[in-house]
């Protein structure tokens, strides 16, 4: 670290010299290519040194995403290895039978476990530049991170290191590609047999490794998988790949008890003229002429085929003989890696139940093995699927209980049916509309900053839709946007009615509410509008929270306001109005007192009464004007026009938008 502040430090004092000892500066380094490059040059050493002592959060999302990549990586691995026990194989050759390595399989595979070895080796690397919370800090809160190289690699070095380097050694590799094909003897067997144990011996600390590295991706991120059906595709893979390993563990076993039922009757072959050698047994011997003159006198073959199950000199394979006599082993790897598999998968469900033993040990304990691992398997696999499929109907099944104790309260209580077709209506698109989810809640944990950021992305936009409010600046409606809560309202839900107190004022986002009044009551006097996205009620609160020294009795309404159809808003309350008024004086400028009296239904309705009845004084005046003209030319009288009494709507109460005083003026223009 102190080489990358000496070099950061330096860069600078280079690049000045250079400048003052050619009278370049840094628009002469744009044009001249030499001093570009070395400046480049300069800034690339730089960054190459401040990678090179880059250490890693264990909780960033760098880290999390390579745990969650080298987890896939280990299922892959873990897919591969069993795949070199299908490697020996059985060859019908010439009334006779030898066993053989499938070399191109054997190339194959080794490609992919390079390919998986390639992670485990970056995985290591990844482990010396990750750090790691000292264990005396962990007594408040996450603890403290230890990013010094050298404790870490100690620290490394003493506990996970021997693991992940076993799990990364290419040994099968090693086997396929160098041993195996010097080997062309007896000794062959002794190599299959090699492999296998390398191959299980490494098999163990690969799938030990799966375990704390699903820790870690649960504890950064609550779960392995963030979806259910994720999790339960998780559980089923895990489920296939312990039958793939089965198949391919009893596909090896069958292999070997073809092979010991060989050595045992070679050894006591002693009718031939030519002695039975273990080297007759491999495909490589097979022209020999030793072994031709054997093969046409012996009876081995005979002896060891499962298809003559009905000759008691048989030998018995037991839970085998049908990888020997379908032919299994020398069928082809397609074929065979499917029957295996499905054999692994039939007998991990029935628990092995299925399986006819010999009184051979080495298969009774596979037999049990396989039983016991079946059924804490198949038990692990019910259990994580029916809890994963669980969680995807557990908000419905709570939404459908609610239902039926409404329903059972509606019936209990006697709810005429359009009450409860009324209820029925709001649960539904109750439901529709959050899916059983209780926002409020959710935004009561988290922290004040954040709260306020999410609750500015999911309203902001929305709420500039109201001319009212787009009027104002980002502070005040950040003020707003923290305090408004979003409200559903069913067709035909009576919103306020008029008389009634305001408790809210309603901002509309989807659907129309229909406002009406009757000036209190007023015989022969209605007035309607459509409200439409866009559009607010409620206004008489704006009004109230204005008044610097309001009474606590809120406003009553001047309308009625009822859903036309379904309806989804946002509502602010009185009371948070109120504290907005009285924190931010920007809400008392006369500018949205003019914004406010444009767009407010009330306001308009009024101005329109108050602009009839002047067009209905203006109309009578000319009216007896005329009735005087004619009168005076036809000498006939004075004539009395009645005065036509026009409906009065009282003027709106006018919000305070000023501390000092309220307007006066009376008048909209």
């Amino acid at each position: 670290m102190e080489k990358v502040l000496h070099l950061q430090t330096y860069i600078p004092s280079m690049m000045q010299w250079l400048k003052s000892e050619t009278g370049l500066d840094d628009r002469d380094s744009k044009r001249i290519p030499k001093f570009g490059k070395f400046r480049v040059f300069l800034e690339n050493n730089h960054a190459g040194e401040l990678w090179k002592n880059r250490i890693v959060d264990p909780g960033s999302d760098i880290s999390l995403q390579w745990n969650k990549v080298f987890l896939i990586s280990c299922l892959v691995a873990l897919f591969v290895d069993p795949l070199f026990f299908y490697l020996p194989t059985i060859v019908q050759a010439e009334g006779s039978t030898c066993m053989a390595i499938d070399l191109k399989l054997g190339i194959t595979v080794t490609c992919f476990r390079t390919i998986a070895d390639v992670f485990y080796l970056m995985h290591i690397v990844f482990k010396f530049r990750t750090a790691y919370v000292a264990p005396s800090s962990r007594v408040f809160g996450r603890g403290e991170l230890v990013v010094d190289p050298e404790l870490i690699a100690r620290r490394y070095l003493r506990t996970d290191f021997f693991v992940d380097f076993i799990a990364a050694l290419p040994l099968p590799q090693i086997m396929i590609w160098f041993i195996i094909p010097l080997i062309k003897t007896a000794q062959s067997d002794y190599t299959n047999n090699a492999l296998v144990l390398v191959v299980l011996l490494q098999y163990i600390p690969r799938f030990y490794l799966i375990f704390p590295l699903s820790s870690e991706i649960a504890k950064a991120n609550g779960v392995v998988t963030k979806t259910a059906w994720a999790g339960a595709a998780y559980n089923l893979v895990l489920y296939m790949l312990a039958s793939h390993v089965t198949g391919s563990a009893w596909y090896l076993c069958s292999i070997e008890r073809y092979a010991t039922c060989w050595k045992y009757l070679c050894e006591q072959d002693i009718e031939t003229q030519t002695r039975c050698q273990s080297s007759y047994l491999v495909c490589n011997n097979l022209e020999k002429p030793d072994r031709k003159a054997w093969a046409g006198t012996t009876r081995v073959f005979s002896k060891c085929d499962p298809n003559n199950a009905s000759d008691p000199n048989v030998f018995d394979y037991g839970m085998f003989s049908n990888a020997l006599s379908k032919q299994v082993a020398s069928a082809t790897f397609t074929e065979k890696y499917l029957y295996c598999l499905w054999w692994g998968l039939q007998n991990l469900s029935s628990y092995a139940q299925s399986t006819n033993t010999t009184t051979f040990v080495g298969e009774t304990l596979f037999a049990i093995v396989l039983a016991v691992m079946g059924l804490v398997l198949f038990a692990h696999l019910i259990g994580n699927m029916q809890t994963y499929l669980q969680s995807l109907t557990a908000r419905l099944e709570e939404w459908r209980l609610k239902r039926r104790d409404t329903e059972e309260w509606m019936s209990h209580r006697q709810l005429p049916q359009n009450l409860r077709g009324r209820v029925r209506r709001y649960v539904q698109y109750k439901w529709l509309a959050t899916h059983g989810v209780d926002e409020d809640a959710i935004l009561h944990q988290l922290p004040a900053d954040l709260r306020r950021d999410i609750q500015r992305h999911l309203c902001l936009d929305l709420v500039r839709r109201v001319p009212f409010f787009s009027q104002m600046d980002d502070q005040l409606l950040d003020a707003i946007c923290e305090r408004l809560v979003s409200s559903l309202i069913t067709q035909g839900t009576y919103v306020v009615r008029e008389g009634d107190p305001v408790t809210e004022m309603l901002f509309i986002i989807r659907g129309r509410l229909e406002s009406s009044t009757t000036d209190g009551g007023r015989s022969g006097f209605f007035n309607s509008i459509a409200l439409r996205p866009g559009d607010f009620c409620g206004e008489e609160t704006l009004a109230w929270a204005l008044v610097p020294n309001s009474n606590a009795n809120l406003p009553s309404s001047t309308r009625t306001v009822t859903a036309l159809e379904e309806v989804e808003a946002f509502a602010l309350r009185a009371e948070d109005l109120k504290f907005v008024a009285n924190q931010f004086r920007r809400l008392h400028s006369k500018k949205l007192q003019h914004t406010f009296r444009f767009y407010s239904h009330q306001w308009r309705t009024w101005a329109a009464s108050f602009i009839q009845s002047a067009w209905h004084r203006f109309k009578r005046r000319k009216m007896a004007h005329n009735l005087s003209i004619s009168e005076s030319l036809s000498r006939r009288g004075n004539l009395r026009v009645k005065d036509v009494q026009m409906p009065k709507l009282v003027k709106p109460q006018e919000p305070d938008f000023s501390r000092e005083g309220r307007d006066e003026g009376g008048s909209l223009f």
